[in-house]
């Protein structure tokens, strides 16, 4: 079992083949070099414009800053709990 690394050999046996239809190594234009470009809709559909992209970037943003303010107000309820509450 001990087997030092110039001793390792590969034996080609496959545990899960990933060449699976619809991976990007899977067609034979992509494998040879030849990529598709930018958009191409066998390669992941439209792309969205400026406008949609800051928008998105805006509420996800947005939701980020409110998962933040849900924490701070529980943190200071919290805390207001602890102080005016339980320690007295």
């Amino acid at each position: 079992m001990n087997q030092k690394p110039d001793e390792i050999r590969d034996d080609d046996f496959v545990v899960c083949d990933m060449n699976v239809p619809g991976m990007p190594w899977h067609d034979r234009q992509f494998r040879k070099g030849s990529y598709p470009a930018q958009g191409d809709a066998r390669y992941g559909g439209e792309r969205i414009t400026k406008g949609e992209q800051r928008r998105y970037t805006w509420y996800a943003v947005l939701a980020g800053l409110t998962v933040v303010l849900i924490f701070a107000i529980v943190w200071v309820l919290f805390t207001l709990f602890a102080t005016q509450i339980w320690f007295r």
